[in-house]
């Protein structure tokens, strides 16, 4: 199944392709980013960019995964990423993001996220989303509550991230918690 394109009022969530290497490179490349993300290693290289978007490609398009490039729609401006690991033998999926500094505080992973998320539910029919994020990351707390996530649980010392061991928040939503939340929002 080939990755979507998902639209919001504001972006586009598209598949990767080499060709974002340049613009994509220094957003993920900081060290703020890697900072507050288990699996984006610094510094980040372009040789693992490029590894990045092929092992991407080929994720997509087995449905073990849906990865996609945050763009702004107005002006196709690279700005983060966002996708969900699929995990079809339990039909659930890990939501991860991440955004670009110059972008922060502008509400784009909560859009990316939410856009994601109704795909998850809506058209891969899953049962169970979930995310965590490490303590002290209070943005990553606030998108998976405005994406509707409840909290969980916190799983001490789960994560390894240079050379810690650090906690995971964790947060999820079942289908039936995305059914409920959606016949409660007004329709446009």
């Amino acid at each position: 199944m080939p990755a979507p394109t998902l639209e919001t009022a504001r972006l586009r969530l598209r598949p990767y392709t080499m060709e974002d290497i340049p613009a994509w490179l220094p957003l993920i490349g900081a060290r703020e980013v890697a900072a507050t993300t288990l699996r984006i290693p610094h510094p980040y290289e372009e040789s693992m960019a490029r590894e990045f978007i092929a092992m991407t490609i080929r994720e997509n398009e087995s449905g073990q995964c849906v990865r996609l490039c945050v763009t702004i729609r107005e002006s196709g401006a690279i700005c983060g990423g966002v996708g969900m690991q699929v995990e079809a033998a339990h039909n659930r999926a890990e939501l991860g993001y991440w955004i670009g500094v110059p972008f922060w505080r502008n509400g784009y992973a909560t859009e990316a996220a939410s856009a994601v998320v109704r795909y998850g539910f809506e058209t891969l029919k899953l049962h169970r989303i979930y995310a965590s994020y490490f303590p002290g990351n209070a943005a990553s707390k606030n998108v998976l509550e405005k994406v509707g996530m409840k909290y969980e649980g916190c799983q001490r010392g789960h994560f390894r991230k240079w050379g810690e061991f650090l906690d995971a928040e964790l947060y999820g939503m079942l289908d039936e918690d995305w059914t409920r939340r959606a016949s409660t929002r007004p329709q446009p």
